[in-house]
This record gives structure tokens, sequence and C-alpha cells, in this order.
């Protein structure tokens, strides 16, 4: 099949969208396909580029909202290509849009990934989105030939696609590259960790990731356990304040942004890995699974979505939002029952090799288009 993957962004833009279509894509370029991701053109990079043997066209932004890119010669550089199917990925909005305008224009099989909620700041994104969603976006899911979202939770909570037939193919993750057996005596000796009982948070740091609610419970765990977070963002500034705010700056430590080959370390060495969201800006949280596929419990917080990866009590635990003192004894029940965790993690690893490997889910994906052609 000719495929074209349509994303707002894609490599080197570093995000959790950007990740899955990179790999779908590849992916799909090993079983035989041929594959060309047309995504927006920022920084310095060329218009037409081959990465991984995906070919890339990129279009110009005339401008950036709400880090939207609006690229509307996108429509016009798609509709000049013929492919058997596009499948577009959403949000940020309106590149979903020109993809399904082309479409419909060349008469070729749509599919839209809705990947998560718009959820944007302030009264003056809230109209935006209403407004977006009533029109453009309505648009473009009337005439996708197929939705795809990840969990069913957030398919059937979401109030964009609530009218939609949708189809259930989640994100994945390769099992190979995250495993328990990984030295990480580097990552204990960088941090100074000998001795210490290790709580693991990474991801952007952001408002709707919670990580404020883990450094608060922080407080209320033994004076032995370290709270590792990787990754950096626009909150790091207000975390760092607010550790030391709660005094426990001896006990979380900020590593910032870590190395590809570092990550797999990081989940190898830590007790627990918890992803404590407050919104529906994390509508499936790929970090979990990586946690899992690590042979690590994990603690998630009850929101469509995220908690769907979790079975509480068998692969990890089920917290509150936004409760430090819910999560805290979370916390401290798992790194009192270590037994406990060797079970929630083994069960946690065999999960993810029968529901969330990549060959899996690109078989489904190949279902998908095959059906939308036929049609």
């Amino acid at each position: 099949m000719r495929i074209a993957q349509v994303a707002p962004y894609f490599y080197p833009h570093v995000g959790g969208v950007e990740s899955h279509v990179l790999t779908l894509s590849g992916r799909l370029l090993r079983n035989g396909h041929e594959v060309t991701v047309f995504t927006s053109k920022h920084a310095d990079l060329r218009e037409k580029d081959l990465f991984q043997g995906i070919n890339i066209i990129r279009s110009k932004q005339v401008a950036n909202i709400f880090s939207t890119p609006i690229t509307p010669s996108l429509k016009k550089t798609l509709a000049k290509e013929d492919f058997d199917v596009v499948h577009a990925h959403t949000p940020p909005p309106l590149t979903s849009y020109y993809a399904a305008k082309a479409c419909k224009k060349k008469k070729i099989p749509f599919v839209v990934t809705y990947h998560c909620d718009l959820e944007l700041p302030r009264i003056t994104g809230k109209i935006a989105t209403a407004i977006y969603q009533r029109t453009l976006g309505r648009y473009t899911f009337n005439h996708a030939d197929r939705i795809v979202v990840h969990t069913r939770t957030y398919g059937a909570t979401s109030r964009t696609i609530w009218n939609s037939e949708v189809a259930i193919v989640p994100s994945a993750v390769n099992p190979i590259r995250f495993k328990e057996a990984v030295d990480f005596s580097d990552i204990t000796a960088r941090h100074r960790l000998e001795g210490k009982r290790m709580v693991l948070f990474v991801g952007r740091l952001v408002y709707h990731k919670g990580v404020d609610y883990l450094i608060d419970s922080a407080k209320l765990t033994p004076e032995d356990v370290r709270f590792i977070i990787v990754g950096s963002g626009d909150y790091l500034g207000k975390l760092k304040k607010r550790a030391r705010e709660k005094n426990v700056e001896d006990k979380v430590i900020f590593t910032g942004n870590v190395s590809f080959n570092d990550i797999p370390k990081y989940f190898a060495a830590c007790d627990i890995f918890v992803l404590p969201s407050i919104s529906r800006l994390e509508a499936f949280g790929l970090v979990v699974l990586e946690a899992m596929a690590s042979g690590k419990p994990v603690i998630v917080s009850t929101i469509p979505g995220v908690m769907e990866l979790v079975t509480d009590d068998i692969n990890g635990l089920h917290t509150e939002p936004m409760n430090s003192e819910d999560l805290a004894n979370k916390i401290n029940y798992l790194l009192s029952n270590p037994v406990i965790r060797k079970v929630m993690g083994e069960n946690g690893r065999k999960k993810v090799e029968n529901e969330y490997t990549w060959d899996k889910v690109v078989r489904e994906i190949e279902e998908i288009y095959g059906g939308v052609i036929q049609k």
C-alpha cells in the first residue's frame, strides 16, 4: 500500500504523537508498504527529507497559535500525490482538517487517530476549542472513513467523538528494549541512590501531569525514599520551588532530559513508577507501558484512558487524582510489600507482551486500512 501519515509535528520534534507516528511508519515500511509523512515545517528543517527510509514532506507554517501549526498549503501538497489511504493524527487540530479536505477532493480513504481531547488555557482557548469542534473538527470526523482511539474508556467519555463509531487500537512499546535485567549501576551512582528506594516519574513537566501532587506525597513517605523526576518543561521551575516549600528537596531529584539509551536504565532502577496525571490531555500514557515492560508496578490516576492500562491490584494501583495523601498511601503500601511489587511487575510485563506490542498494533492498523480501501 501507498500510505500517507499526516501529523502536526514529526521528527525531530519530540512528543507522544510524534513518537507514535514515527514507530508506526517505520513498522509499516518494514512490512513492505510505502510511507510518506506530511507534517509542518519548523526551524530550519528541509521541505523534503528522508529519515529511516520514511519520506517526509513539510509544509510551511503561516502561523502557530496555541502550539497549533497553521499549514493550509498541506492540503494542496497532499492532493498532488496518489495514496491508497491517508492516516491523520490529531490533536493539535487543523492538520487533520487539511488532510480531510484533500481526501475528499481526491476520493482517498481517510483514517483519523484521535489521540486526546483539546484543552487550551484561558477563556480564549476554550472559546477557540468550542468553535473548532463545531466547525472544522466536525467536518474532519464526519468525513473520516474510520476513527481510531487508543482506549475504550477514553473514546466513551470524549464529547468530540461521542456519536462516532470508533476502532480501539492502543499504542505500543518494544518489550525487547525495556526489561528488568538492565545494568543501572551508573544511574545509582550518578544520583547517589545506594541503599535508597526509588519512585520514578518520566514525562514532560507540564501542569496536566500532576507532578506537584507527587512532590507533595514525598513528605508522607519514609526518609530513604527518593523521587526521581525525569524530563523537562515549562513547569520545572514551579516544581523545584514546590519541593523547597514542602521541605523535600533532599528527597526529590530532577534529572532533566536524559538520553534515549538511559531511559530503560531508569525504569530498571526504580521500585515503583507513578503517573499522577490530572487532565484529559493524558489519554494513554506510553510511559506506563514502558514501566510495565520493565517489570515494575505502576500507580496511575483514575482518569479515562490511563487507568485502562492498569488493572487495580493486579499490575499496579489506581489513585485518586489530585490527592497526594492517597498517592502517598499507595506508594507506601507497595514499598512495604516487595513480594506484591514483584508479582505486579511480572503481571505488567505479561500484559504488555500480550496486548501492547507493535506487531499486534500494526496488524490491526493494516486491517483498518484494508477495510476502508475496500469500501
